[in-house]
């Protein structure tokens, strides 16, 4: 099986499809919703992050053991938050039959991330992960 490796600042996202709610109980269709300046959806990977050069790094040392030249300082985002991003940023991808997008780390603009509490109470309600170390 394939496998995507993402590189640098940039995030494969999930996007959130179809109608929405308002808060007054009204449905928008789908079409509405591509008119937004903002788009959300589900951080499914992240890339190494943002190339900085390596400060232990040194070609005139050649006795001391090899180095990279670079490192990454890591992206904020996770897999599984949920992002909002700008649409106009956005990069559409079909891999395996399903829609993806790539977004790089700057066009986000807030994220939301479960707890852990909240998580272990959505998996209080699924049966067989009662015998789980926690």
């Amino acid at each position: 099986m394939s496998e995507i490796i993402l590189v640098g600042d940039r995030l494969l996202v999930d996007p959130e499809e179809g109608e929405r709610q308002t808060a007054s109980g009204l449905v928008l269709p789908a079409t509405v919703s591509e008119r937004d300046k903002v788009r959300g959806g589900r951080v499914v990977r992240v890339g190494p992050g943002y190339v900085i050069p390596n400060p232990e790094f040194s070609e005139s040392e050649t006795w001391a053991p090899s180095r990279d030249s670079v490192r990454y300082l890591p992206l904020q985002a996770r897999p599984g938050d949920f992002a909002f991003f700008l649409r106009k940023e956005a990069i559409e991808l079909t891999f395996q039959d399903h829609n993806y997008l790539i977004v790089s780390h700057g066009a986000i603009l807030a994220i939301i991330r479960e707890e852990p509490e909240d998580l272990l109470e959505k998996l209080d309600g699924l049966e067989g992960l009662g015998d789980l170390p926690g």
